[in-house]
């Protein structure tokens, strides 16, 4: 079966940071290529990249505070967690206690800060622990990180497919993604919390109106990492395949997502279909951000940010469109500047299938047409 990323294959020739920054100046930082076609971009288009802050190592999470003064920016193997501000400084403001690693995808990964975070200086952490994955609660005072409090247990960790974003949404309540953790019969079942997208109160309990009674939202999922609101307060999300299809969804309350009996689209009655599937060399994505009507995704083995419009007002999606393939190496996480026609985009180089020494990795800034 299929990790996470990709199988393992024979060892390409790799990027030196150097070698990337390069390759950044000579894209004319832009994917576009020239100064016409940049000038021609439609609304909702990239039009130009430049490194906003570099000396990462894996930055898996990544959350504004509501004030929009800076975003917290977590770090998967080294537990680290960083205040970033729009203008690219960074300082560590602390770490995660109680982190683990799984040899492979699990250590310290989803961020999402109260909305409520003026009143309550609250923020959660999605980790791995010495159980399992846990959901933590952090109180962030704008410098420093303490009072660490686990408020959610019980979601499997394996070496893999541990899932692992968080986000608050339009309804208040917090969202989480958890993988199948390479037990498939663990995404059918409705009393598990893996292979799930979880719905919760800031207390870790059942949001009000989940469709089983109990934290889980959607389930049938083998391993859910992006997570974006439209501006319908409709909820999308991407997904890793196995060795065949990944999967943008559009979720609902209570719908069935199809694994392990369906890998991409299919026919089989109680399943609900994706929007959109690419192989998984194409994709194997990981973080999502919607801006402009427009579902921008990330992707890990496949290099590069895809652009997926939104028709209109309805559940479908037009062309996807790829930006910056093989550019900038392993793309994961994606966010919205908050006022800007920007876009935060982190690389994930330093991990094992990029081959990059740690510090390698760097947030990018995008800027939209």
């Amino acid at each position: 079966m299929r990790t996470t990323h990709e199988r393992p294959r024979a060892r390409r020739a790799v990027r030196t940071p150097a070698a990337l920054t390069a390759a950044v100046l000579l894209a004319g930082l832009t994917g576009l290529g020239t100064a016409e076609a940049r000038e021609a971009a439609p609304a909702g288009v990239p039009t130009g990249v430049s490194n906003l802050t570099t000396g990462l190592t894996v930055p898996w999470g990544v959350a504004w505070v509501p004030d929009n003064s800076h975003a917290l920016v977590t770090e998967r193997d080294d537990f680290r967690v960083w205040k970033v501000t729009p203008t690219g400084q960074k300082t560590q403001v602390g770490t995660v206690p109680n982190t683990v690693t799984t040899g492979g995808e699990g250590g310290l990964m989803g961020v999402a800060v109260d909305p409520d975070w003026a009143t309550t200086r609250h923020v959660y952490f999605m980790h791995t622990a010495a159980e399992g994955n846990r959901i933590a609660r952090m109180t962030y005072n704008g410098t420093t990180l303490t009072n660490y409090t686990v408020i959610l247990q019980g979601i499997a960790k394996a070496r893999y497919h541990n899932g692992g974003r968080l986000a608050f949404g339009p309804d208040g309540y917090l969202y989480a993604t958890t993988g199948d953790a390479q037990n498939t019969a663990n995404a059918q079942n409705r009393n598990s919390l893996n292979g799930k997208i979880l719905r919760m109160t800031k207390a870790g309990q059942p949001a009000p109106g989940n469709p089983f009674g109990n934290l889980v939202y959607s389930l049938g999922h083998r391993n859910p990492q992006g997570i974006a609101w439209d501006r319908n307060g409709r909820l999308w999300e991407a997904e890793f395949g196995d060795t065949r299809f990944d999967e943008l969804n559009l979720i609902k309350s209570g719908a069935n997502y199809g694994w392990p009996t369906c890998e991409g689209t299919c026919s089989v009655a109680g399943m609900t279909n994706p929007k959109k599937t690419w192989t998984t060399g194409e994709a194997s994505p990981s973080g999502i951000a919607i801006a402009d009507n427009v579902v921008y995704m990330a992707a890990l083995r496949g290099q590069r940010l895809w652009h997926i419009p939104i028709t209109g007002d309805t559940e479908n999606v037009g062309t996807a469109t790829p930006y910056y393939v093989g550019t900038y190496g392993r793309l994961r996480t994606l966010t919205k500047t908050p006022g800007q026609e920007q876009l935060w985009l982190t690389t994930t180089n330093a991990d094992a299938n990029g081959g990059q020494p740690d510090g390698a990795d760097r947030v990018l800034r995008v800027t939209l047409g």
